[in-house]
């Protein structure tokens, strides 16, 4: 665990997990509420920015006939294994950054 909180009382890394855990809901959640780890407001954008791309995406390949289908499939698998590698890294207290996504919201992290 890590020994920094942030600012809502939950250790640094377990918020960071939660903002994973709950994908969208947990990201906006605590971009809400954290006002001081740069740690947490990092993955919270990086959910909200990672999980909103790939429900997009989904909604999209719906509207291909047969092939929306084959893809749909195949970004249900990339979800699920984006979810985990993400949470794992992030209870871990790494900053993972996925590409431009990652370094998007690292840069509007920064701007804040």
């Amino acid at each position: 665990m890590s020994p920094f909180k942030s600012s809502t009382g939950i250790p640094e890394n377990l918020a960071a997990t939660l903002c994973y855990l709950f994908p969208m809901v947990g990201g906006i959640f605590f971009l809400a509420l954290e006002k001081r780890s740069r740690y947490v407001m990092f993955h919270a954008l990086q959910s909200l920015l990672t999980f909103g791309c790939l429900a997009l995406a989904h909604v999209l390949s719906g509207a291909v006939p047969i092939i929306g289908i084959l893809a749909s499939a195949l970004l249900a698998l990339i979800s699920v294994l984006l979810w985990l590698v993400l949470m794992f890294h992030s209870i871990q207290g790494r900053w993972f950054k996925l590409p431009w996504i990652g370094h998007f919201a690292e840069k509007q992290i920064q701007r804040m």
